[in-house]
């Protein structure tokens, strides 16, 4: 079963059992769609304003790291499906969305990643997902839901391993909002 969620992508639904005979499962190796590139590399450093020069200065970044470098916080940016394309469906969603359970709203809860090599304009990255966890039914302030644990490995186009990623997301049905009374004016 699948539900659009706020997302706008088909997420699948199910119950616990479901989620948990998942754990262990391996996407196939999806590569992204767009190389790393000065451009995006640059626009991102500017609205952060960071200054690196491995971002800004051809020559330093070269002799440093061998070409221009992506920022740590753009991993994501080079293996997410594109929105949209001429002639296309949907883009496939992250593992996580994939993960047969009630509730179609997520925030991240933690994000752990290891870099082994920088990544530099003109890689083309890859990425491979597993679901490590899920967790029984959590009641929080926010939702009902379950933690859903997967590791992410990301390559460039000859294989090389350039970061392995962590990530928890929580996963829920949002609680229903209380409202307080109205105080009654101060006569």
């Amino acid at each position: 079963m699948s539900a659009l969620g706020s997302t706008g992508y088909d997420i699948a639904t199910g119950t616990f059992e479901d989620a948990k005979a998942m754990i262990g499962h391996t996407t196939p190796v999806r590569f992204g769609e767009v190389p790393v590139n000065v451009a995006m590399v640059r626009h991102f450093a500017a609205m952060v304003r960071d200054a690196n020069a491995g971002f800004w200065d051809e020559e330093f970044a070269t002799e440093q790291w061998g070409g221009i470098i992506a920022p740590p916080a753009m991993l994501m940016t080079w293996v997410m499906p594109l929105e949209w394309k001429p002639g296309s469906d949907l883009p496939v969603p992250l593992l996580t969305a994939r993960v047969p359970l009630p509730g179609t709203t997520f925030v991240n809860a933690s994000n752990d990643t290891e870099f082994f090599e920088p990544i530099r304009v003109g890689d083309i990255l890859n990425i491979s997902e597993e679901l490590v966890d899920v967790s029984p039914e959590k009641r929080t302030a926010i939702g009902t839901g379950h933690f859903v644990t997967t590791s992410s490995t990301f390559r460039r186009q000859d294989g090389t391993l350039v970061a392995r990623m962590t990530n928890v997301l929580f996963r829920f049905v949002e609680a229903p909002v209380e409202e307080t009374p109205a105080e009654e004016p101060d006569q």
